[in-house]
C-alpha cells in the first residue's frame, strides 16, 4: 500500500511487515525518514525526523534564510554533488560548460496500480501491488530523475530504480548513474558480502561497518565470482532467526558497484547500480537513461526471513512465470566423464548407463561443434563436428529421447577462437583496439553484443541449432571476463558506454531467443557463477552455481548462495572422487546430500561405476525424485553454518509444515562425546512428525582394517573376498525412526541418534566421519 500525505508531504509504502516512509524536504529534497518493522498509517510523522536545531559547524549551509539545514547532514533519496553533500553522489552528471554542480529538487509524484515495464533489462514483473513515481528536477539545467518504488506486499520487497532524463536542449555526460541511494542512521551496523574467485564463490564475509566507504564492485564485464551483487546491512547481534537486517540486491549482470559508506556524523549511506568507473554515457537532448532495479528488503527476524523474502520474489515475481514451481529433471552432464574427448559411441554408452540409473536428461557439453577438439580452437562454430557426431545432433537426440530422457546442448555464444571460421570471417566482430595485440581469457575473445549484426547472427545460428533437433534444455556458458575494451560503432566520447551497451544486446539476444523457444530450460553458466545474479535469472531460471563440486566446497558456497538465491535456482552435481577441483576425496552419499539442496545432476564416467556406486546412485535419484517438490520449492532454512562451526545443518520446509527434509552435515570427525540437539523453529508446534533417516551406504572401504569389528564376519582387509565385497557390498548405516511432537522439536529440538565416539560401534551409532552427512524426512502424523 502506498500513501501520501499531502499535508505532511509524506509517502508512507507498506507491505506485509514492513514500512519504507519519505518526505519531501523543507528545501523540496526528497529525504528518507523510516525503513524498518511496518509502521501504522496514523502516526505523528514528526518524531522519525532527525534533524539539527542550530546551524552544525564547518557545514555548507544549503539556503542562507535556513542554517539548521545543510545536505551533508540530510538523509536523502538521490543525492548529487556540488551543494555541499560531501558523501558519494547517486548521480553525477558532467554539463555542456564543464560544470558538475545539479541539484534535484521534487517536482511531482505519482502512484500507480502496476509497475511500469522497461523491457530493455531484465525486470521483476509486472504484478507488483503499486508503484509510486517521484519527479525531481534540477530547473536550472533542465534535467530531471524519475525514482520509481515498487512494493511486492505479500514478499516484504520494494523494487527501486531511477531514470535519467535529459530534457534541455544540450548534450550531457553521465559519469555515475546509479539505481538507488537509502540513508539511514547508524544502529552498531556490519555489513555482510558473498565474496570469492573460480572454484570459490560466494563466502561470507562480516564486517563492522566502521567511518569511511566501504565498497565491492565488478570491473569484469560481468556481475563476477569476486563480488556478488548482494549486500545485507544487520545489527551486531543479529542471527539466523532473530534481530534486524537489510538485504539488497541488484537485477543487472554487467560491472557493478555496492558501496556503504559511514559519515563522521554516523550516517549511513547504501547504493547500488552500474559500475562508474570507466563508465560515461552521453545523453542527448529528449534522451532517458533507464537504471537497472535494485531489490530491498528488510526483516525483523533475522537472516532466514530476509533469504525467504528473496527467494520468494525469485520464485513468483522474477523467473519466467513458465518454471514457477516447475520441478527440474535431474540430469546428467558429459564434461567431467569425457571433456573434449567423445565420440557419439561414447555418449550413447554413458545416455544408456544414465537411462538405467533413473536420469531424465542428458547434457552435451563443450566439443560437438566445428574443430572443437580442445579450447583453442572452433569457438564460434556453432554446426556439428560429424567426425565425433556422424549421425548429427537430430539423430543423436532422437536416440536418447528413446531411451526416455530429454536431450540438451551446450553453447558459449558470446565468445569466439582466433582459430575458428566465424573470427576469420569477422575478425571486427570482437572486442579488440586495432592498434593493440588483444589478451585473451581461455584461448577466447569476445563478440561484441553492443552491434546489432552480431546479436542478429546469434539469434539465427542459435535458432537453427534449437529448431534441428528436440532440445528440451540449453547450458549457456560464458568463460572469460572483458579486456581491450574498445568498439568501433561507438565515438571517442562514447566508448565508456561499452559494457553497458554489451548486456543490454545480451538480454536482447536472450529476450527473443526465450520468446521464440518457451519450453526450452535455459541454465546459466560463466566458469560457474561468475555471473550469478538476479538478471540472469529473469531469461534462466536456474544458473550452475560453481564449476567446483567438491562436496566440502560446496557447503560453503551454496550456503553463502542461499542468502540471496533460492536453491531451485542453484545448479548442484554429483561428480566423481577425488574432485577434478581440489583433489579430496569426499563420500559418495555427501555429494548427493548436499547436491539435493538444490538442482540434482550426475557429471562423471557413470559407465565405470561399481556395483556399489551403480545401486547407491540409483537410490539417490529415487530418493530425489520422491521429494523433488519439497526438496526444489520448500522453504529453505539455515541452521548451523560451516563458515562459524564444524558443520552445517539446513532444512527445507513445506508450507503447510506437513513435511520437511533436515540435512546434517559434518567436516571432519571429532574425537567428542558431544550431544546433538536441533532446535527447528519453523515447524509446527501443534502437529506431530515422524522423522525417518534416509537409507544411507557405506563402502567397506570405509572401514578399512576395522571392518573385522564392523561385519558379523571376519575379513581380511588386505584379502581377495574384501576386494571382491568392497565395490559390490552395501553397507547399512544405521535407522534412526522417531515419532515427535513438534511442540518439542519447536522448542526442544531433534535429537538423532549418537554420533561415534571411538568406543565402538554397532546399528544405533551414527558414523559419520570426516565429510558425512545425512538426510531426514519429517512428516505430519495423526497423534
Amino acid at each position: 500500500m502506498i500513501k501520501f500525505l499531502e499535508a505532511e508531504k509524506i509517502f508512507h509504502l507498506q507491505t506485509k511487515n514492513t514500512s519504507y516512509i519519505i518526505n519531501i524536504l523543507p528545501s523540496n529534497h526528497l529525504g528518507n525518514l523510516y525503513y524498518g518493522k511496518r509502521l501504522d498509517l496514523n502516526q505523528d510523522y514528526h518524531s522519525l525526523l532527525l534533524k539539527h536545531e542550530i546551524e552544525v559547524g564547518s557545514q555548507v549551509i544549503y539556503e542562507k534564510n535556513d542554517k539548521t539545514f545543510n545536505l551533508n547532514l540530510a538523509f536523502l533519496e538521490a543525492p548529487t554533488f556540488g551543494k555541499g553533500d560531501f558523501r558519494e553522489p547517486m548521480c553525477h552528471i558532467r554539463l555542456t560548460d564543464g560544470s558538475r554542480i545539479t541539484d534535484f529538487k521534487y517536482k511531482s509524484h505519482e502512484i500507480l496500480g502496476n509497475k511500469p515495464s522497461f523491457k530493455e533489462m531484465p525486470e521483476t514483473r509486472d504484478d507488483a501491488t503499486e508503484t509510486l513515481i517521484v519527479r525531481l528536477m534540477d530547473n536550472t539545467f533542465d534535467l530531471g530523475i524519475d525514482l520509481y518504488y515498487s512494493l511486492y506486499e505479500d514478499e516484504d520487497i520494494l523494487v527501486r530504480r531511477a531514470i535519467i532524463n535529459n530534457l534541455s536542449n544540450d548534450e550531457v555526460m553521465l559519469e555515475k548513474a546509479l539505481s538507488m541511494n537509502f540513508d539511514f542512521a547508524n544502529d552498531d551496523f556490519c555489513l555482510k558480502t558473498f565474496d570469492g574467485t573460480w572454484i570459490n564463490e560466494r563466502q561470507i564475509n562480516s564486517q563492522k561497518i566502521n567511518p569511511g566507504i566501504t565498497k565491492i564492485d565488478s570491473k569484469k564485464g560481468v556481475s563476477s565470482s569476486d563480488h556478488n551483487p548482494l549486500i545485507v546491512i544487520h545489527n551486531e547481534k543479529t542471527t539466523e532467526n532473530n534481530g534486524n537486517c537489510y538485504g539488497f540486491s541488484l537485477v543487472y549482470s554487467s560491472s557493478f558497484e555496492a558501496v556503504v559508506e559511514r559519515s563522521p556524523y554516523n550516517m549511513i549511506r547504501v547504493q547500488m547500480g552500474i559500475n562508474s568507473f570507466d563508465f560515461y554515457w552521453l545523453l542527448k537532448p529528449n534522451e532517458k537513461f533507464i537504471t537497472p532495479e535494485t531489490i530491498m528488503t528488510f526483516s525483523c527476524d533475522g537472516f532466514n526471513r530476509l533469504s525467504l523474502n528473496f527467494h520468494d520474489l525469485i520464485n513468483n515475481h522474477l523467473i519466467k512465470p513458465d518454471f514457477k514451481d516447475k520441478n527440474r529433471p535431474v540430469l546428467f552432464n558429459n564434461w567431467e566423464a569425457t571433456m573434449f574427448d567423445f565420440s557419439q559411441k561414447k555418449l550413447l554408452r554413458l545416455a544408456k548407463k544414465a537411462s538405467k540409473l533413473g536420469l531424465e536428461l542428458f547434457v552435451l557439453d563443450d566439443g560437438w561443434f566445428g574443430s572443437r577438439n580442445n579450447d583453442f580452437q572452433g569457438l564460434g562454430d556453432w554446426r556439428v563436428n560429424k567426425k565425433k557426431l556422424p549421425l548429427g545432433i537430430k539423430k543423436l537426440a532422437e536416440k536418447i529421447n528413446k531411451m526416455n530422457m530429454d536431450f540438451g546442448i551446450w553453447v558459449e555464444p558470446e565468445m569466439v577462437n582466433e582459430d575458428s571460421e566465424l573470427y576469420r570471417l569477422h575478425p571486427d566482430w570482437t572486442i579488440k583496439h586495432p592498434a593493440i595485440k588483444p589478451s585473451l581469457g581461455r584461448n577466447q575473445l569476445i563478440l561484441d553484443l553492443g552491434k546489432k549484426a552480431v546479436v542478429d547472427y546469434l539469434f539465427d545460428i542459435l535458432s537453427e541449432l534449437f529448431c534441428s533437433a528436440n532440445i528440451k534444455y540449453c547450458k549457456w556458458d560464458m568463460n572469460r571476463n572483458f579486456s581491450d575494451l574498445y568498439s568501433d560503432t561507438l565515438s571517442s566520447n562514447n566508448q565508456g558506454k561499452l559494457l553497458h551497451t554489451y548486456i543490454l544486446g545480451l538480454y536482447e539476444l536472450l529476450n527473443r531467443l526465450t520468446e521464440k523457444f518457451p519450453d526450452i530450460l535455459f541454465e546459466s553458466c560463466a566458469s560457474g557463477g561468475n555471473r550469478f545474479d538476479l538478471g540472469m535469472l529473469y531469461y534462466m531460471p536456474q544458473i550452475w552455481a560453481s564449476d567446483n563440486t567438491d562436496a566440502l566446497s560446496r557447503y560453503y558456497i551454496q550456503y553463502g548462495t542461499y542468502y540471496g538465491y533460492k536453491q531451485s535456482v542453484v545448479g548442484a552435481h554429483v561428480s566423481d572422487s577425488p574432485s577434478a577441483q581440489v583433489l579430496r576425496k569426499t563420500p559418495l552419499e555427501t555429494r548427493f546430500n548436499i547436491s539435493s539442496f538444490g538442482l540434482l545432476g550426475y557429471e562423471l564416467d557413470i559407465t565405470q561405476l561399481t556395483k556399489f556406486e551403480t545401486e547407491v546412485i540409483r537410490k539417490q535419484i529415487c530418493y530425489y525424485k520422491q521429494h523433488r517438490n519439497l526438496l526444489q520449492f520448500g522453504e529453505l532454512y539455515r541452521l548451523k553454518s560451516p563458515f562459524e562451526t564444524n558443520e552445517m545443518q539446513l532444512i527445507v520446509v513445506s508450507k503447510d509444515r506437513k513435511e520437511a527434509i533436515l540435512g546434517l552435515f559434518q567436516i571432519l570427525q571429532k574425537p567428542t562425546v558431544e550431544f546433538d540437539r536441533i532446535p527447528l523453529p519453523m515447524l509446527d508446534a501443534k502437529k506431530t512428525y515422524q522423522i525417518e533417516k534416509r537409507e544411507q551406504y557405506f563402502s567397506l572401504d570405509t572401514f578399512g582394517h576395522l571392518v573385522k569389528h564392523a561385519l558379523p564376519i571376519k575379513l581380511n582387509a588386505k584379502g581377495i573376498l574384501f576386494h571382491l565385497l568392497k565395490n559390490r557390498y552395501l553397507f547399512k548405516s544405521e535407522t534412526d525412526l522417531q515419532i515427535v511432537k513438534g511442540d518439542v522439536l519447536v522448542n526442544n529440538g531433534f535429537i538423532p541418534k549418537q554420533k561415534y565416539i571411538g568406543t565402538g560401534y554397532n546399528d544405533s551409532i551414527r558414523l559419520m566421519g570426516d565429510f558425512g552427512s545425512r538426510l531426514y524426512y519429517l512428516k505430519e502424523v495423526e497423534q
